[in-house]
């Protein structure tokens, strides 16, 4: 158990490093060639940021693990919406705009739905393809509606870029050893779950939607948290409903056409995927109230967060506390 802990927590540690660099060399690049700030922000950072939980579900499942993919993908939705915007949130109210209400918050919600409906039983490779190609028809939806608005994505492309003079060897090798470690990591973080499960007798989706999630779902607590003391919180929502999306479905895709299978955790498969649309249309409901998620909204999906992990553990927790003492 104590080398599946090192495994994972390490694994997740490099994880978090490297997807970092992995974007901003990508970006950077594409920067360079003039790309438009549209096609790096709603492509190359709408994937990259969803990079962890991409590579860590895509390998579980390739390796027969479907349900740390999966508990993977809800851990992570859930963790996103619920902890990660209400830790930014206790320090500053975060606003939404009209634009995320209108556009991101009803995509969002509806990728997380459909994701939990083909989750039910298995995931095969008909819905795979299905994931794959409405995260297509979200992407061409996003290019064609923000094509005369690039300032939109100005902030978040900056932000990552940043102005000073790019050189495309240095960039490419940053990507690609970012992208490698990314890879690497995975591999670790797995085979720690593994272990971890095997050792506390719980759950693959269990560990999965914790342990898993809240480490591929750091470094959108951490940068939120940042942006939220700096106050510059006006893409925040927008990037977490835009994650959810591309875990929902892209990554739902990846798992489902790598390693299409059976979900052996159905609560999880059932009463995570419930949990998981009951808080993600909480947030949302919030967020369409006042504009706006404040101290006591945070609090509220803090504890839905608390709920969901309590209800998933079921009596698993007590009996790993009480392998662990033994």
């Amino acid at each position: 158990m104590i080398l599946g802990l090192v495994f994972a927590v390490a694994g997740l540690i490099v994880l978090a490093f490297a997807a970092d660099h992995f974007v901003a060399g990508a970006a950077r690049i594409a920067a360079f060639y003039k790309v438009s700030p549209v096609v790096i922000g709603a492509v190359l950072i709408g994937f990259g940021t969803s990079a962890p939980e991409m590579v860590v579900s895509g390998i579980a499942a390739g390796q027969g693990d479907l349900d740390i993919g999966v508990g993977n993908i809800i851990g992570s939705n859930v963790a996103n919406i619920s902890l990660v915007l209400a830790a930014a949130a206790v320090v500053r109210a975060i606003p939404v705009d009209t634009v995320t209400l209108r556009r991101e918050v009803p995509i969002s919600v509806v990728s997380v739905i459909v994701f939990a409906l083909l989750a039910q039983g298995e995931i095969t490779r008909l819905e795979g393809g299905v994931f794959a190609a409405l995260i297509l028809v979200f992407l061409i939806f996003v290019l064609r509606s923000s094509s005369s608005s690039d300032a939109l994505f100005d902030d978040d492309v900056v932000g990552i870029v940043g102005d000073k003079p790019v050189k495309v060897g240095r960039e490419a090798a940053r990507a690609l050893v970012g992208l490698a470690f990314v890879v690497g990591s995975s591999y670790f973080i797995v085979d720690g779950a593994e272990r971890v499960a095997n050792a506390l007798e719980l759950s693959g989706g269990f560990v999965g939607f914790t342990l898993v999630a809240l480490g591929t779902s750091a470094p959108e607590l951490v940068t939120s948290v940042q942006a939220a003391r700096q106050g510059e919180t006006e893409l925040l929502v927008g990037n977490l409903l835009g994650s959810n999306v591309f875990n929902s479905l892209a990554v739902g895709g990846i798992i489902g056409l790598v390693g299409p299978g059976p979900v052996l955790d159905t609560t999880l498969a059932e009463t995570g995927s419930v949990l998981m649309v009951v808080i993600v249309i909480t947030s949302a409901v919030f967020m369409l109230i006042g504009g706006s998620v404040g101290r006591n909204k945070a609090f509220v999906l803090f504890f839905l967060w608390v709920v969901s992990v309590v209800v998933l553990s079921g009596g698993d927790t007590a009996e790993a506390a009480l392998t662990v003492l033994r």
